[in-house]
């Protein structure tokens, strides 16, 4: 059966555009109702989450939480902070824009206290499970971060980024495919048995899908709904309803849809960095399968990896700049993530998480020669709009590819 187009005319599309639109209108004039009760006063007071602490050399840097809002504050005191730990502090509200208050913004703060808590929450807990099968902090503080995105603090995140595999700590679409292929086949045999005898007439793989989607959509909440994360359950989501209508689902018109309908509801991600390369991944990944889609496909899954790893290096080089000879391994370290993720999940469901710790202290102690090369401003936006042009025109797909051969050796021979 031939799959549909998302819209048959121009004046679906336009619908479909309108209908969002009023609905980033809507949203935006909230933030702004939001934005305006908190300028209101020039000091703002209220209860906030620590999401991750940057320690400083007399004092740490805290990225904060509200209900409504993210923010940076400094703090100078003997205190020391942890992450997921509540305080209650009095907010600076001077200089602060409504771009800022979107994206997230520096502020002074005082007279802060600590909110007792009289019990763990459950990632307390699963923190201290995680702990306990792992003697290295910084071994235990990744997994935390591969299986629910807490923060790893900068040497680590150093690290990562010298061996190219930023990619792979950072929770993304490649984790909840990985997630949702083993939902599917953990829920396969119990709901066959249970459908085959109950309701026969079920769509079986429809069924599963969706209580996979609502699993996902727990994991999502639970990591305080990461970006990058949510752009995937969102596609995940339209994917089983266009699989269901006989839509396409694989198209530049499915992949723009699913942008502009989280930016719609969620305009703070408009400034997301993390949302833009999880959506920029994808573009490339959809960009491969149109264009490779009659390659062998032994010789595709090996240079997948590949191309698709030169054709993003422009853009990540243009916002991190670490560069070292090691990253050109980073697709097979993807390619080896695919197997080591899911162990690692089972090994610390069932208590040895820490199986394997000896290996992953061999590369934490590894110390390889890096440097920091960052892509020209001309040199991304013309990469941009000659990645753009490559979407309908052959020819400016082989201009993409000698673009990204050119950047790669310049990027590591110069």
């Amino acid at each position: 059966m031939v799959s549909l187009p998302l819209a048959k005319t121009k004046k679906q599309w336009f619908l479909i555009a309108f209908v969002l639109f009023l609905i980033f209108l809507s949203n935006l004039f909230y933030q702004y109702a939001q934005y305006s009760n908190f300028k209101s006063d020039e000091i703002y007071v209220s209860d906030a989450k620590v999401l991750n602490v940057y320690p400083k050399r007399y004092y740490e840097i805290l990225k904060l939480n509200t209900p409504n809002f993210t923010f940076f504050t400094s703090n100078k005191t003997d205190i020391k902070y942890k992450v997921d730990e509540k305080i209650n502090l009095y907010i600076n509200t001077q200089n602060i824009n409504f771009i800022d208050y979107l994206k997230g913004f520096y502020t002074t703060s005082f007279n802060v206290q600590l909110i007792e808590q009289n019990h763990f929450t459950f990632k307390q807990k699963l923190s201290t499970i995680v702990d306990k099968q792992h003697t290295n902090s910084d071994i235990s503080s990744l997994f935390k971060a591969l299986f629910w995105a807490s923060p790893i603090n900068k040497d680590l995140r150093e690290q990562c980024a010298i061996f190219g595999v930023s990619h792979l700590v950072a929770i993304s679409g490649f984790h909840l495919g990985i997630l949702s292929i083993l939902i599917y086949w953990i829920l396969y045999f119990p709901y066959k048995a249970f459908q085959s005898r109950y309701f026969p007439y079920r769509n079986r793989k429809f069924d599963i899908l969706v209580l996979t989607g609502f699993i996902l959509f727990s994991y999502l909440v639970f990591t305080n709904v990461v970006p990058s994360l949510l752009r995937a359950f969102v596609m995940f989501i339209m994917g089983i309803y266009f699989l269901r209508m006989n839509i396409k689902i694989l198209s530049f018109s499915t992949l723009s849809l699913v942008v502009i309908f989280i930016i719609a509801f969620f305009p703070k991600l408009l400034f997301s960095i993390s949302l833009w390369f999880s959506v920029a991944g994808v573009f490339y990944i959809f960009l491969f399968l149109q264009y490779f889609k009659d390659m062998n496909k032994v010789l595709a899954f090996l240079f997948f990896n590949v191309w698709i790893y030169l054709a993003i290096n422009p853009i990540t080089h243009f916002f991190f700049g670490t560069t070292s000879l090691v990253q050109l391994y980073s697709p097979l370290f993807t390619i080896g993530f695919s197997v080591f993720y899911p162990v690692e999940l089972i090994l610390h469901f069932i208590g040895y998480g820490g199986l394997l710790d000896s290996l992953i202290e061999i590369w934490l102690n590894l110390r390889v020669l890096s440097e920091a090369v960052v892509t020209p401003t001309w040199v991304f936006v013309s990469y941009v709009i000659i990645s753009l042009f490559s979407i309908p025109c052959p020819k400016w797909f082989r201009t993409l590819n000698l673009s990204l051969i050119a950047f790669n050796l310049w990027l590591y021979l110069s």
